[in-house]
């Protein structure tokens, strides 16, 4: 077992009139243990922020009458390249004598920790409490 510890900033475009979100950059560092190949690790946590992305903003199933009414991936939104922002990763490398060749996971906290990163950012941006996630656009503008 190793404890991850890691730290997002969203910067976010919103229309308050519309309410529309674009998620412009992710800034985070992470301790990554030791980044047995720093390329993938980037990866890894590029895949965890578009995860915790798409949390964020648009993902939803949506349950009526007790039938899922958004089956499909033609319903059910999932972050694209397009909706990829800029990340700006730094790299903490603190060996894990606990884990093989001292490497911890790297994947994984990204998906928690920067879905609250991107609300905080949207309810700063609009100056109003946002109660739900994902942050829907009538979340927004009503």
């Amino acid at each position: 077992m190793a404890f991850a510890f890691v730290a997002h900033r969203a910067v976010v475009d919103v229309d308050p009139e519309l309410g529309l979100v674009k998620v412009v950059q992710i800034a985070t560092t992470q301790d990554v243990g030791r980044a047995l190949n720093p390329l993938s690790v980037l990866g890894q946590i590029e895949g965890g922020i578009a995860q915790g992305l798409g949390l964020a903003v648009m993902e939803e199933i949506i349950v009526q009458d007790g039938k899922v009414r958004n089956p499909s991936f033609t319903d059910y939104l999932l972050p694209t390249a397009l909706d990829a922002p800029e990340v700006v990763a730094r790299l903490i490398e603190e060996y894990e004598p606990l884990s093989p060749l001292g490497a911890k996971g790297v994947g994984e906290p990204p998906c928690i920790s920067v879905t609250p990163a991107i609300v905080a950012a949207i309810r700063d941006a609009v100056g109003k409490d946002i109660l739900r996630c994902p942050v829907r656009p009538q979340d927004i503008c009503l």
